[in-house]
């Protein structure tokens, strides 16, 4: 069953997608019938609508490429939509993806106007070589003088392609934006950014180049069309009258001029408003940010518990944090696992084997929106951590012990379930006292029922399994302490979602997660499966964390 949610997704990839195809086609349809365009379109053939057209939606597509990643202007125009649908918002959430989603178009766009463009290169030559037929050969030897100007770039008879290439502005900027694009594109694969992120990350900001080249690559003005002449040079009679040209009044010797750049028309805005972001990067970066405690959990996580002034923050956000001391560019980010309600924010990092502790000076950028923010906007909310990916749901169980605790009126959600699955038994210890105290909290105010919760234990060995049988007969668990008892494997979501269903017949249900890809496809099939069609009874909204 498909969502609502999920068909204004699906419509606004589609609106995207067919501003693409419109471009695309009108622009092909301009140059391969437009008038002004025939005598170039003899010396090119298609490949002229075949390279322009390309160019039309790179321009589109270079000009959205920075939105995504402008992070405050995200959050900034997420805050804007909080009395909105709660689907525009998720659209928002989904930045990273729809950035991917234009960097393959720009991929394929790029490559389909290269290979227009050598094509091109490789025919205008000939015809300068007087290769074709005796058209093609006078409309190149037009001179640029007060009388005529040129249609053929190639000036020169015996010129080589490759040197017209890395000799003119088109050429070299077109060969320094592909080579740069390709460097982006091989190294932003999955396989690279992960295993080898300073390569990723430094691969990345070639965009510098990119963006640099693309502004002056339309200034050799290389593709021409005819310009009005006094008398007009009518193309229909004149083509075949070559000789005649500029003889009889009919054939005036036809003029041709470059069309005006306009890609820097295109991006200049976003450019201008990623400047803007990275000016703002920098002055939160040169902030003071204080150690208020450190803490080494079970586990191998490390809990940074950090003071900035002025820093405030909702559940589930996150920031970015930088050691300048390590490296001045490279920023990761760490969601937040304290609440608004206290005086500072804090992080959870898994170590990695070979990491030394040493605390050096900070810089925090942020908070950032997410999903996980919208958690109370739903009477009831599914929570699944997977591993350390538990952190958001930290912030938002803390969030609402404080609720508590201070009887907020404006909490809307009445229920929560939250399910966290780890490989290994002491990953749930830093996190088992918090579950301990608002356990306690909601039996003293009799509202035991407000959250249910089930750990998974996916890994264990025998010893374990030995342990837990010889204790199975205890009130708590023996791994968390917890009067829930941990599962073993990994859960049943038909059953969770069926439970939740019968539980909450009429409810909107947000189901947030924070964890694997693989994980969250289950998790949003499931959603949908058990939405029913009726608004009136059970919906679920899947909302997942990116980064």
């Amino acid at each position: 069953m498909i969502s609502l949610r999920v068909k204004v997704c699906v419509s606004l990839q589609v609106v995207w997608m067919g501003i693409n195809i419109f471009l695309f086609l009108w622009f092909y349809f301009f140059y391969d019938l437009g008038d002004q365009f025939f005598y170039t379109r003899k010396l090119l053939g298609s490949a002229l609508a075949w390279a322009r057209a390309p160019a039309a939606v790179l321009n589109f597509n270079c000009m959205l490429i920075l939105l995504p990643v402008c992070r405050n202007l995200l959050s900034l125009v997420r805050g804007s939509f909080v009395c909105c649908s709660r689907t525009m918002r998720k659209q928002l959430d989904k930045n990273l993806t729809f950035h991917k989603l234009v960097a393959y178009m720009i991929a394929l766009m790029t490559a389909v106007h290269t290979i227009a463009h050598l094509l091109n290169l490789e025919w205008l030559n000939n015809s300068r070589q007087g290769v074709y037929d005796k058209l093609s050969t006078d409309l190149s030897k037009l001179e640029d003088t007060e009388s005529s100007t040129y249609l053929n770039p190639i000036r020169i008879k015996d010129m080589i392609p490759t040197y017209f290439a890395f000799t003119t502005i088109a050429g070299l900027t077109g060969v320094i934006i592909t080579l740069a694009l390709i460097l982006i594109i091989t190294s932003s694969m999955e396989v690279i950014r992960r295993s080898y992120f300073e390569v990723f990350w430094y691969t990345h900001h070639l965009f510098i180049i990119f963006f640099a080249g693309l502004v002056f690559h339309g200034a050799g003005r290389i593709v021409r069309s005819q310009q009005s002449t006094n008398p007009p040079h009518n193309v229909t009679f004149c083509k075949d009258r070559s000789d005649d040209w500029g003889k009889i009044p009919e054939c005036p010797i036809p003029q041709f001029a470059g069309g005006f750049p306009q890609t820097w028309m295109w991006v200049i805005g976003p450019m201008i408003l990623y400047l803007c972001e990275r000016c703002l990067r920098f002055i939160r970066y040169m902030q003071t940010v204080k150690y208020r405690k450190i803490v080494m959990r079970p586990s191998k996580v490390l809990e940074l518990q950090l003071v900035k002034n002025g820093f405030k923050m909702e559940v589930g956000q996150y920031v970015f944090l930088n050691c300048p001391a390590i490296s001045q560019l490279e920023w990761h980010p760490f969601t937040m696992t304290s609440a608004p309600e206290e005086d500072f924010f804090s992080v959870h990092i898994l170590l990695l084997p070979n990491i030394v502790l040493i605390f050096f000076r900070l810089g925090v950028d942020g908070p950032f929106g997410t999903a996980s923010e919208d958690v109370f906007d739903y009477e009831v909310s599914m929570l699944v951590g997977a591993g350390i990916g538990v952190t958001p749901f930290a912030s938002i169980l803390k969030s609402i012990w404080y609720k508590f605790k201070d009887s907020d009126p404006n909490l809307r959600t009445r229920k929560i379930y939250f399910y966290w699955l780890c490989r290994e038994t002491h990953a749930f210890e830093w996190f088992a006292d918090l579950l301990q105290v608002l356990e306690k909290e909601m039996e003293e105010r009799g509202l035991g029922d407000f959250l249910t919760y089930k750990l998974y234990l996916t890994g264990w060995d025998q010893s374990h399994a030995t342990h837990v049988m010889v204790h199975f007969d205890k009130e708590t668990d023996v791994i968390t302490g917890l009067k829930q008892k941990t599962c073993y494997g990994r859960p049943i979501w038909d059953k969770e979602f069926e439970q939740v269903c019968k539980e909450n017949p009429t409810s909107a249900v947000g189901t947030f997660l924070c964890g694997p890809e693989a994980l969250a496809k289950v998790l949003e099939k499931k959603c949908a499966k058990y939405s029913d069609i009726d608004p009136r009874k059970t919906k679920f909204y899947f909302n997942k964390e990116n980064f």
